[in-house]
C-alpha cells in the first residue's frame, strides 16, 4: 500500500476560504501523472489553520476527486491524544484509506507517552503512518519505539523527516518488512531508497509530479542510473521549495504554474519575500517545458 510518491497535497485558498475548485484540478493533475497516493490536510496543507468543517470538508473532496484511483492518506494528528483518534474516526467515516499521525507537538512527550498515543490511535482500527519529524515537533521517535509500535498491525508506515540517514536504517532494520518507510524530505528520496526505503511522502510531487513518479518508476524497475540522474536534476528544485518554510514557496510555485487560483496562505505564514520568490521562479525555468 505504502510505495511510491504520495504527494503531499497543499490545501488551495482564494478570499479567505478553502478554493474546492484548485484542488480537485490539483489531485486530478497528481493522479494523470503517476503518483501513488495523495496526502491532504497534512503540514503542507496548512492543517493547524483549518477549522474543523473545512478540515473535513477537504478530506470529503479529496475522497470524492480521487476517486479510489490511489490511496488517501488523511493527516488526522494532534498534540492531544484524544483528538488524534476522534480525527481518525472521523477521516475514516469519509472514506480515507489511512491516516497519517505526526508526533505530537510542543508538549514533548516520553517515548512511552509517544507509544501509548499511538497506540490509542492504532486502535481506531485502520492503517496508520507514523510521522516523525522532530524539527517541527521537538520529539523523536526513536527507532526503538518504532519497532514496538510495529507490532501493532495497523502501524503500516513511517514518514521519517529526522533528517538522520542513520537512525532511518535501524528504524528499517529493527521494524523488518512490518513497517514501509518513506523519507519525508525530498531531497532524501534516493538515499532512502538505496538503504531499502519504500518511497516518498513528497512537496515537489506538488509542481513536478511527473518527474517524481518517474524516479521512484526508474528505480523500481531497477534502472538505478535514470534514477539517479533524475534525482540529481530535480535537487535544484528540492532545495527551491524550502528556501522559505512550507509550504510558502510550493504555493508559490504552483501560482506561478497557474495550477492553483492563489498561492494565498494563512497567518502566521506570509508571502514569500521578493528576493526568495525570485531566486524560486529562476530554478524553475530550469523545469519549464
Amino acid at each position: 500500500m505504502f510505495s511510491g510518491v504520495f504527494t503531499a497535497i497543499v490545501t488551495p485558498f482564494h478570499d479567505g476560504g478553502l478554493d474546492e475548485e484548485s484542488l480537485r484540478n490539483l489531485i486530478d493533475f497528481q493522479i494523470e501523472n503517476g503518483v501513488s497516493g495523495i496526502v491532504p490536510c497534512g503540514t503542507t496543507g496548512e492543517s493547524p489553520t483549518l477549522s474543523h468543517s473545512e478540515y473535513l470538508r477537504t478530506i470529503k473532496i479529496t475522497v470524492d476527486a480521487v476517486r479510489k484511483r490511489v490511496p488517501v492518506v488523511a493527516g488526522a494528528g494532534a498534540n492531544a491524544t484524544s483528538k488524534a483518534v476522534a480525527l481518525s474516526r472521523e477521516a475514516m467515516q469519509l472514506g480515507v484509506d489511512a491516516t497519517l499521525q505526526v508526533a505530537p507537538y510542543y508538549n514533548k512527550p516520553t517515548q512511552e507517552g509517544l507509544y501509548q498515543h499511538f497506540k490509542a490511535i492504532a486502535e481506531v482500527g485502520m492503517p496508520v503512518m507514523v510521522y516523525n519529524v522532530p524539527g517541527r515537533t521537538g520529539v523523536n521517535i526513536v527507532p526503538e519505539t518504532m519497532a514496538r509500535l510495529s507490532k501493532l498491525p495497523e502501524i503500516a508506515a513511517l514518514k521519517d523527516a529526522s533528517g538522520d540517514l542513520s537512525q532511518a536504517f535501524q528504524t528499517m532494520n529493527l521494524c523488518g518488512e512490518t513497517v514501509d518507510l518513506l523519507s519525508g524530505d525530498d531531497a532524501l528520496t534516493l538515499p532512502i531508497l538505496h538503504m531499502g526505503g519504500k518511497g516518498v511522502v513528497s512537496v515537489v510531487s506538488n509542481v513536478l509530479p511527473g518527474e517524481m513518479s518517474e524516479l521512484f518508476r526508474c528505480w523500481d524497475t531497477g534502472d538505478r542510473i535514470q534514477a539517479a540522474a533524475i534525482y540529481n536534476r530535480l535537487l535544484p528544485i528540492m532545495h527551491a521549495l524550502f528556501i522559505e518554510p512550507n509550504p510558502i514557496p510550493v504555493k508559490t510555485a504552483l501560482r506561478k504554474k497557474t495550477l492553483i487560483k492563489s498561492a494565498e496562505l494563512r497567518l502566521p505564514l506570509t508571502a514569500m519575500s521578493d528576493v526568495r520568490q525570485a531566486e524560486l521562479f529562476e530554478v524553475m525555468k530550469e523545469y519549464e517545458a
